[in-house]
């Protein structure tokens, strides 16, 4: 398994080292979020033809349940982000640190979400690694279930969002509508949700208990790091209306309106 884990960290540093220099050119470090993604589900696919061993139809499932995520993110990423300026998280760092940043944004973008890519798919090499069971468990069955949740919270709050975006009388406005009613965050929510299915399909095969610190690294990520708190730092600022709908709608995990 520390080899495959190697390979693995060999193949997304690769991968991230490639999209550094084709940021260059371009000079937009957010081209990584598009990415992000796609990258998972070539983890999952590297742990799938290094690990012959493994349990076929868990591996199967694994991987399927990763590409389809990640190609839906990646997807929906880029054709959000086609045509506009560098992520405003990114710009920033650029100006503060000037000439210097060409090289910087390897290590500080990069390779620091390279690392954390590898780190957090700990469950989708777990999962495909072991021949036993040899049948699909409990876990794999509540695995999936799960991931069904995150996904449509995920992929449909932001299929919502788009929509509320492309109609001109909504610029300025909050989104408060599907999902959104519920949660300010459902795509983040849902995100975290398939996580936490990945690594009840790791807990089907022995040992998959080791890998519970990707969901949460996942969840804190979304929750405290880029995810609802750096992107409220913003709304505060730019939407009036946003501290109303703060009083009135869970953070992250669905609720009735208050």
């Amino acid at each position: 398994m520390l080899q495959v884990m190697l390979i693995s960290l060999a193949a997304i540093m690769i991968y991230m080292t490639v999209l550094w220099l084709v940021s260059l050119p371009m000079k937009n470090s957010g081209i990584v979020d598009i990415f992000w993604g796609p990258g998972f589900a070539l983890a999952a696919w590297i742990y799938f033809w290094l690990t012959p061993d493994g349990f076929q139809p868990r591996k199967l499932l694994m991987v399927a349940l990763v590409t389809l995520w990640g190609l839906r993110l990646g997807w929906h990423i880029g054709r959000r982000n086609f045509g506009h300026e560098e992520d405003y998280r990114y710009n920033a760092w650029r100006k503060a640190n000037g000439a210097i940043w060409w090289w910087k944004s390897f290590f500080q973008v990069f390779a620091l979400q390279g690392f954390l890519m590898w780190l957090i798919s700990t469950p989708l090499l777990v999962a495909q690694y072991s021949p036993e069971p040899t049948t699909l468990t409990i876990f794999d069955l509540l695995g999936m279930l799960l991931w069904l949740v995150g996904f449509l919270f995920e992929a449909v709050g932001d299929w919502q969002l788009t929509r509320f975006k492309t109609e001109s009388d909504n610029k300025g406005k909050v989104m408060r509508a599907g999902l959104w009613r519920y949660t300010r965050h459902p795509n983040y929510f849902g995100d975290a949700a398939l996580w936490w299915g990945y690594f009840l399909i790791a807990l089907s095969v022995s040992n998959g208990f080791i890998t519970i610190f990707s969901p949460i690294l996942m969840t804190v990520m979304l929750m405290r790091v880029s995810g609802v708190a750096l992107l409220e730092k913003n709304l505060k600022k730019t939407k009036p209306e946003y501290a109303d709908y703060i009083a009135t709608t869970n953070a992250f995990f669905p609720g009735p309106p208050r």
